[in-house]
């Protein structure tokens, strides 16, 4: 089994309502938009802790955008946010800061905004296939 399908497996087997697994994931979604690479994990769990969410969820979540889609989402993210900011994109393959400077607000900005419709879309869409799901069961049948 793939590792998404494994992911959605799990996501499917938490034993809490629809809307508090759907939210768990959401949030976990927008963490992964987060424009601090690295730090994902330990936010998605110390936000489950904190608000008493699903961490098997919200860590799934956080892990959407990982080291093998990372580029092509943050990319997608800071030309938003060049484009919402009216900030002149020009590719320049370099890593020199003075020539990144001019994109920190708009990764900040797209990336922010990339997590937050992504999140929403995440819950929705999560959500529905739980209610979906709960509603095809036998009554009194297991989640399994």
């Amino acid at each position: 089994m793939s590792r998404v399908g494994h992911a959605v497996k799990q996501l499917l087997q938490i034993e809490d309502t629809p809307h508090r697994i759907a939210l768990s994931f959401g949030i976990g979604v927008w963490i992964s938009f987060f424009p601090i690479w690295g730090i994902h994990t330990a936010m998605a769990l110390g936000l489950a802790f904190a608000l008493r969410l699903s961490r098997a969820a919200m860590v799934v979540g956080a892990w959407v955008n990982n080291p093998w889609t990372a580029l092509p989402f943050y990319s997608a993210g800071t030309l938003l946010g060049c484009w919402l900011l009216s900030v002149p994109f020009e590719v320049e393959l370099t890593l020199d800061w003075e020539v990144l400077r001019p994109y920190l607000w708009p990764f900040i900005v797209g990336n922010t905004v990339v997590g937050v419709v992504g999140g929403v879309l995440g819950y929705l869409v999560l959500r529905w296939i739980l209610e979906r799901r709960k509603r095809a069961q036998p009554s009194g049948g297991s989640a399994s």
